[in-house]
């Protein structure tokens, strides 16, 4: 056990302070554990603090200390930045952002309210949801759901540039947090529930200009692939997307980039994943469709892939593969590597050497996954089971019992990795559904799905989600906790031996890092589907989170939906959430009681 936390020590080093030609203002930040100064943490998505002053003794003697209002009443996915002295907080539709007095438990120095055309909400596929705001180079830079990436004076909250990445009309909106990574800014683009066809695009830090894009699926010069790309050590080969679509499907195809972004400074390769093919309907969309549901690892100066690997080829489930990709030097199997961790929403969890691409691990993180029976080690392929193909049993023909559900295993609600235990602790969905495709017609604007999807707990259970405790190396489970609805929150995990999530009921909970029972828990003004930070201002420490129920699992509550099958799937589910909860976006932060 010494070898391995003195290894993960120096992997924490090296992946937070080894490259000279990273963003050197964020990586110096990233090493306080004072601040928070990226969503994820760090570059390597850890979600860790070497905080300890609240730690697994004193938890029980959290309080809530003080609070703040946004104003919105939908989906509160993201999470709050903390630089300085001041705290930078966003909302959902109409993206709002606040700069908060931490000297003055929250007083607003400055907000930022954007003039958006509401007719861009049901463009949204589910919720008008964001994930929060990034900085680099002085500027908090954001993604508006109308597609303009806006880059403010981080003091003053005047716009510095703004640019527009997309267009609303053609279904394309922004609902993820971007990434800065040396002077540039990388975002995603949502919509492939519209048709859109997915891509990354990097925008110079200084001017907003564009730098490059990148695109999931087409010709190898939009996807930016060279001779070099690689999947599983072997070359891609030429029009390796083309070939995989039938015709200009393609051109529709979908592979949206709305999840979360890592970087390796040694490497200097970022890391994400595509999410679903267009449409829901597999049969009319023949071949693998890459280069949907796939893993890329991009040079960030010329957006040149390295490597590619695709999780779920020919994707009959909508398994998005845009969670988060956790870059952790880990032992794997007795061998020290240089890992990417990564949980997808098909309900495998895969390890991979973050270097090549090559696949070490990948095993169920649900005991419940049915829809495969296992991932084939040479491959890469998931050996589907034909009961649960919604292409076996035609269109118009309702599968039933796939487990899991379109929300996945895991959707993208991000996982804490832990260098002291070497473990990750992940919010997970518990969720299984019947999947009825059915022939559609492709409307620029108009949702394209295909679709209807019934979901419930697995058969004979009751509950909608776990937070697990997992082992990379050998892909199990250490210990998990029951949760009655799908753990929607992102974790934190912190040096004083404690991890920490939120739950859709409301409840932000401390559970203990080596066992998972609960320390404390405190319910909140509104569910909570965003993700817990930790900091310290004036030598204490503080834990902070976003409550307003919403997203895909709360779409019924925050869209006023009432069928069973809408929401794509989820009102049904998770119906009995009313009885718990109201809307609300409050943001909450706690300490230790004096």
């Amino acid at each position: 056990m010494k070898s391995l936390r003195f290894w993960l020590a120096l992997s924490a080093f090296a992946l937070v302070a080894g490259g000279a030609s990273a963003n050197d203002e964020l990586i110096k930040l990233s090493k306080d554990p004072n601040q928070w100064v990226m969503p994820t943490g760090n570059y390597a998505n850890w979600r860790y603090s070497e905080l300890n002053q609240i730690n697994k003794d004193n938890a029980k003697n959290l309080r809530p200390l003080w609070t703040f209002s946004t104003g919105v009443l939908r989906g509160h996915e993201g999470g709050p930045l903390v630089i300085g002295d001041v705290m930078y907080v966003n909302t959902p539709f109409p993206n709002n952002i606040f700069a908060l007095d931490l000297n003055k438990n929250g007083q607003i120095l400055w907000k930022y309210e954007p003039k958006q055309d509401p007719t861009v909400i049901p463009v949204m596929c589910c919720d008008t949801v964001n994930r929060g705001v990034a900085y680099g180079d002085g500027k908090i830079i954001f993604e508006q759901a109308d597609t303009t990436v806006v880059a403010l004076d981080a003091k003053t909250g005047q716009v510095v540039w703004s640019v527009k990445n997309g267009d609303p009309k053609k279904g394309e909106t922004m609902t993820n947090a971007p990434m800065v990574v040396k002077d540039k800014v990388i975002v995603g683009i949502s919509g492939g529930e519209f048709g859109v066809p997915g891509h990354v695009t990097a925008y110079n830090l200084k001017d907003g200009s564009k730098a490059w894009r990148a695109y999931s699926v087409g010709p190898d010069d939009q996807i930016l692939f060279d001779a070099n790309t690689t999947e599983l050590g072997k070359p891609v080969g030429k029009d390796s997307s083309l070939k995989t679509w039938q015709g200009d499907q393609w051109k529709i195809g979908g592979g949206d980039t709305w999840g979360w972004y890592s970087y390796d400074p040694q490497l200097n390769l970022i890391y994400y994943g595509s999410g679903n093919p267009s449409t829901w309907n597999p049969a009319q969309r023949p071949g693998d469709n890459k280069w949907s549901m796939t893993i890329f690892a991009r040079n960030p100066d010329t957006g040149v892939a390295k490597w590619v690997f695709q999780m779920t080829p020919h994707d009959e489930w909508d398994y998005d593969g845009v969670n988060e990709m956790i870059l952790a030097d880990i032992n794997v199997k007795g061998q020290p590597t240089k890992a990417l961790v990564h949980f997808d929403r098909n309900g495998f969890g895969y390890t991979l050497n973050r270097e090549t691409g090559a696949l070490l691990v990948a095993e169920k993180f649900d005991p419940k996954v049915n829809w495969a029976t296992h991932v084939d080690m040479q491959t890469g392929r998931p050996e589907v089971v034909k009961q649960y193909s919604t292409q076996a049993q035609g269109e118009d023909k309702n599968t039933k019992g796939i487990c899991p559900a379109a929300l996945g295993s895991k959707d993208q609600q991000p996982a804490a990795f832990s260098p002291k235990t070497g473990l990750f602790y992940v919010p997970t969905n518990h969720v299984c559904m019947d999947y009825e495709p059915f022939k559609v017609s492709y409307t620029a604007g108009q949702p394209y799905v295909g679709a209807t999807l019934s979901m419930f707990p697995p058969q004979g259970e009751n509950n909608l989600g776990n937070f697990i405790a997992w082992d990379p190396s050998a892909g199990k489970i250490v210990w998990s906790d029951p949760e009655p609805f799908s753990v929607w929150s992102g974790a934190l995990a912190t040096a004083g031996d404690v991890v920490f999530y939120g739950t859709l009921e409301g409840y932000l909970k401390a559970v203990d890092m080596a066992s998972g029972k609960e320390l404390y828990r405190f319910k909140t003004p509104s569910g909570i589907i965003g993700n817990v930070n930790t900091y310290s201002h004036g030598g204490k420490q503080y834990i902070a989170v976003l409550s307003g129920v919403g997203g895909w699992a709360g779409i019924g509550m925050a869209a006023g939906l009432t069928k069973d099958t809408d929401g794509l799937g989820a009102v049904g589910a998770y119906k009995a959430l009313a009885n718990y909860t109201q809307l609300g976006g409050v943001l909450t932060v706690f300490g230790l009681q004096e």
